[in-house]
């Protein structure tokens, strides 16, 4: 079968032959339909620090994706041969206190699809059937190829009380864009977009932001003036800029909540004051809630929640590159492959 595959420990990605995969007990096969291209798998590429010191090649790449079911291993039930589905990304233990304790999410011992082991950037993938989810009919494929990033979106905007409050979000990202939908669905008063891109903070706007904010061309205070605001109450940091991450602590209303999702740098400084004598909460998230997120996150998409804004771009699997430049510019939201 064809696939994308980390081949060397250097930059790019090479479409290869592979084995198609067997099922093993309780595992499932999936014929993919369509895959989309990741913040992660962008990083992958381009062969960063991180990859260099996380990813073991060759590895075919890959978690965001849709299919349908081809044929099932030993001990699966429940499934049907034909179902469309998409899984969650994370494969747990199932054994460790968090497994047990139904905090999955906080397994200690997760693998990740398409980063510790063969992903779904290929014609065909095998997961744990326990993580298999299945997709409405009334949801189109091309939206269940990125429930993947939905997920982290639905977990961090809902992570705290939303309804009423007025809400920061750093980083415009396809996570941040989509937890913009996310917060006006649920009933957020204001929610501010930050970032230098204009091209994301247009897809912000468009995904319902009150406002957004080039900080190259503008400043928080101003916003705040102009909204009528004392502060925020909820901030969402999705950007993994230091400098952002900053702004949003000294914006912050006191006794406001932090869901932090970018990943800082680890030599970030935090200003202590703003955290103590504010009263603030700070939550590190982690993908998504199993299952509990994937529940919210369906049923918000069939209640209306416009996920489909987010997608810019479609392109056939043989098109990859191309695929992976247009996520390098910047000048994008979710990218989709197509591989029938």
């Amino acid at each position: 079968m064809r696939a994308l595959v980390k081949r060397a420990p250097e930059p790019g990605i090479w479409m290869e032959e592979v084995p198609v995969p067997e099922p093993g007990t309780n595992d499932v096969l999936i014929k993919v339909d369509k895959t989309a291209i990741c913040g992660t798998d962008l990083h992958i590429y381009n062969w960063d620090e991180w990859s260099r010191r996380t990813i073991k090649p060759p590895l075919v790449i890959g978690h965001e994706f849709v299919g349908h079911i081809e044929a099932m291993g030993p001990g699966v039930t429940g499934y049907s041969d034909g179902e469309r589905v998409s899984a969650e990304g994370h494969v747990t233990c199932g054994v460790c206190r968090n497994c047990r304790a139904g905090k999955q999410h906080l397994c200690p011992h997760t693998e990740g699809i398409g980063v510790n082991r063969n992903g779904a950037f290929a014609e065909y993938v095998t997961v744990p059937s326990r993580n298999l989810w299945r997709i409405p009919d009334a949801i189109p494929s091309e939206l269940a190829a990125f429930f993947d990033p939905y997920g982290n979106a639905t977990h961090c905007a809902l992570s705290f009380d939303m309804v009423g409050e007025d809400v920061l979000i750093t980083g415009a990202g396809p996570v941040g864009i989509i937890a913009t939908a996310i917060c006006r669905y649920v009933g957020a008063r204001h929610v501010v977009v930050t970032d230098v891109n204009d091209y994301r903070l247009n897809l912000a706007r468009n995904m319902g932001a009150t406002r957004v904010l080039n900080v190259t061309r503008g400043t928080m205070n101003e916003v705040i003036e102009e909204l009528g605001m004392d502060g925020f109450d909820v901030g969402l940091e999705m950007s993994g800029n230091p400098i952002a991450f900053e702004d949003m602590l000294e914006h912050m209303y006191h006794g406001g909540k932090i869901a932090l999702l970018g990943i800082l740098p680890g030599d970030t400084k935090i200003d202590w004051d703003q955290v103590i004598f504010k009263g603030l909460h700070i939550k590190g998230i982690y993908g998504r809630r199993m299952y509990e997120t994937w529940y919210k996150m369906t049923q918000m998409l069939l209640g209306g929640l416009p996920l489909d804004k987010a997608l810019t771009h479609r392109i056939p699997i043989e098109d990859f590159e191309e695929g992976f430049k247009i996520m390098q510019s910047g000048q994008c939201g979710k990218v989709v492959c197509e591989w029938n």
